[in-house]
């Protein structure tokens, strides 16, 4: 047993030494261009796609002399070609730049409307297929082409695709109006047949001196392609149900009239499936909490009968997003929530004879939204800084 024993850490030990020094797939870091976005568009040419790939300059980065990126020189640059396939473009990428495309560190995949309404299937397979490619990077869709996207002019960082990345974050965490979605996430809702994915968009805005971007609504796909939009209320409202609201403010009025802001601090939100008489009834339950963060009145809104008021209110305000948000849905065929496959875990006998007709079925079911909402705190003051 001891020299078996031996000699199954001597192989180890090879194993390892092997592994440790093996060097023939290196490759330096000054020989590749790291790629930080990839924007996706039709070609001009029927067939083919066109594609931009965002490389940074390491040493723009570095500097901050005068010629730095985001003061005189930019601090990346744009690469784009066109080919019959995702793959044969990128390659052909080689032709206009001096280093190999490095894809590990890409941030965003953007797609261009276009290219999103055609079907995106052919367009996110390269990418999830090849090992360099990452699967958790966010997936968008442009209000115009990609290309434009990012070439956009970033106001606090010195990479397009780095700033869209932030504002997909922070667009997530900080108003919970779109959703920051990954590329398997989106591939993982593809694969579902009655499953309608989702991606924030992001418009780009022109005064004539400077293209900016920002985060504002959400498309709604329907199989691959897409088929519509969700606005930013509708985009909460969606969020809602998910349970991924992490904050944001809801605006409402007094009991006065006066408007005031509410602040979310943590929310909780599911939904459960019923068969009624046949019939399909889905329940939403979402729990908010949150803070007084402004008034424009002179009321004290921590006085018992005015907090009782204002969380009636966002209550309200919580439940037409939600309402809002299915109303599109339905009206787009399109389940964007997962109701279909809630019902085929909970009745999979009965979804067998839903499922091919899940789409006219969605339209027509019936949902019940249920609210409870609170306030928690008033931030250093209980009562606004008026005269008595």
């Amino acid at each position: 047993m001891k020299t078996g024993s031996r000699m199954m850490k001597t192989v180890q030990c090879f194993v390892m030494i092997v592994c440790l020094c093996g060097c023939m797939n290196s490759r330096e870091l000054n020989e590749l261009g790291i790629v930080m976005g990839v924007g996706i568009d039709k070609g001009d040419e029927s067939g083919t796609v066109r594609i931009t790939a965002q490389v940074v300059k390491a040493g723009e980065i570095a500097s901050t002399g005068k010629n730095s990126g985001g003061i005189g020189g930019k601090a990346y640059v744009n690469f784009t070609d066109t080919g019959n396939t995702v793959f044969s473009a990128v390659r052909d990428i080689t032709t206009q730049s001096s280093r190999k495309l490095y894809f590990p560190h890409n941030q965003v995949l953007i797609l261009g409307r276009s290219a999103a309404e055609d079907g995106v299937t052919k367009y996110l397979d390269f990418f999830m297929r090849d090992p360099e490619t990452r699967l958790n990077v966010y997936i968008l869709v442009a209000d115009g082409s990609a290309e434009d996207a990012l070439a956009t002019d970033p106001q606090l960082e010195k990479i397009p695709a780095s700033a869209i990345s932030k504002l997909v974050e922070g667009e997530a965490k900080s108003t919970s109006q779109a959703m920051a979605v990954e590329l398997k996430d989106f591939k993982d809702s593809l694969m579902v047949k009655t499953n309608a994915p989702v991606a924030p968009i992001v418009e780009i805005s022109d005064d004539g001196e400077k293209k900016t971007a920002k985060i504002n609504g959400t498309a709604v796909f329907k199989g691959d392609k897409m088929v519509g939009a969700l606005d930013k209320t509708e985009g909460r409202g969606l969020l809602w149900v998910l349970g991924k609201v992490e904050g944001g403010i809801i605006e409402t009025t007094s009991s006065q009239g006066n408007p005031v802001s509410l602040e979310i601090v943590r929310a909780k939100g599911k939904f459960s499936p019923e068969l009624v008489d046949g019939k399909v009834k889905i329940t939403i339950t979402i729990s908010e909490e949150g803070n007084i963060g402004e008034e424009a009145g002179t009321e004290n809104l921590t006085a018992l009968p005015e907090v009782a008021f204002l969380e009636k209110q966002k209550g309200e305000v919580i439940k037409n997003e939600v309402t809002a948000a299915i109303k599109k849905a339905q009206e787009l065929h399109a389940d964007i929530f997962g109701f279909g496959e809630s019902i085929h875990h909970k009745y999979p006998e009965e979804w067998k004879a839903m499922k091919d007709q899940w789409d006219e079925l969605f339209s027509e079911i019936e949902v019940e939204v249920k609210v409870e909402a609170k306030l928690r705190l008033s931030g250093r003051i209980s009562a606004p800084a008026v005269p008595k």
